[in-house]
């Protein structure tokens, strides 16, 4: 058993509530020392729950080697950037290209995704609806498809783009799925473009020619290129990882 003895330094009558000593009828006078009996070492009053946290924490903190959330170079910032602004491009440029539909020139006649138009000399286009009347087998069946593909991909690289901006712009623990998402979408986005363009030149091989292809044409073509560049440099670069502190040493001797 151990003893705590406390002196008290205050004038007399500092605390009212013990005018008596340890058990003694002798008047509180200020100098006096009062033993209080313990069953435990001093150390025990301290919350030991506190002492072993603080140092939990400190070797938690001292024993952590990643950096939860970097500071990105300015390189990466500058091509995730590149990425969403071009993927916008192609976006754009992609629906112009649905829109407008007259994809191909040859002989007189305007080949499109929703008309087909004949040239005359010197007079306005006739244009109609009717796919049928260009004389070509499975046509309107084969466009049909072509400008659903088409259209499709630009949903699909809408959401990308729109998947790759949040990514950016909420940086938590999900913003690096929102980016693998939104890649793998502009992916889709230039699969179901390309889809379209062959399946155009495919359906039209017997009037298709360099020169014939009309300027939406090329715009489409561009948009399906920036569409698979863009996907594959964002897949580049979410697999990208930071490696530990301690073992890029290892690594990279």
């Amino acid at each position: 058993m151990t003893a705590i003895k406390i002196k008290s330094h205050g004038g007399a009558g500092a605390y009212p509530s013990k005018q008596r000593g340890a058990g003694q009828g002798t008047p509180w006078t200020g100098r006096q020392s009062v033993t209080w009996p313990q069953t435990h070492p001093p150390t025990s009053s301290f919350p030991r729950s506190s002492i072993s946290l603080g140092c939990r924490r400190k070797e938690d903190a001292g024993s952590v080697h990643f950096y939860s959330k970097p500071k990105p170079p300015f390189l990466e910032i500058f091509t995730r950037s590149l990425i969403i602004l071009c993927t916008a491009f192609a976006i754009v440029l992609s629906s112009i290209a649905v829109c407008d539909g007259h994809w191909l020139l040859a002989e007189g006649k305007m080949f499109g995704l929703w008309h087909f138009c004949t040239l005359e000399d010197k007079s306005l286009p006739n244009c109609t609806t009717d796919l049928g009347e260009a004389g070509v087998d499975s046509l309107p069946v084969g466009l049909v498809l072509c400008r659903s593909v088409v259209s499709f991909s630009v949903v699909a690289a809408i959401f990308g783009l729109e998947l790759l901006v949040m990514s950016q712009v909420c940086e938590d623990q999900d913003s690096r799925k929102r980016w693998s998402v939104g890649s793998a979408l502009v992916l889709l986005s230039f699969t179901l473009s390309a889809s379209g363009l062959l399946g155009f030149v495919a359906l039209l091989w017997s009037y298709a020619s360099l020169l014939g292809f009309s300027l939406t044409f090329w715009c489409q073509f561009t948009a399906a290129f920036l569409f698979f560049l863009n996907g594959m440099s964002g897949h580049h670069i979410h697999s990208m990882v930071l490696l530990p502190v301690g073992n890029a040493g290892k690594i990279l001797g």
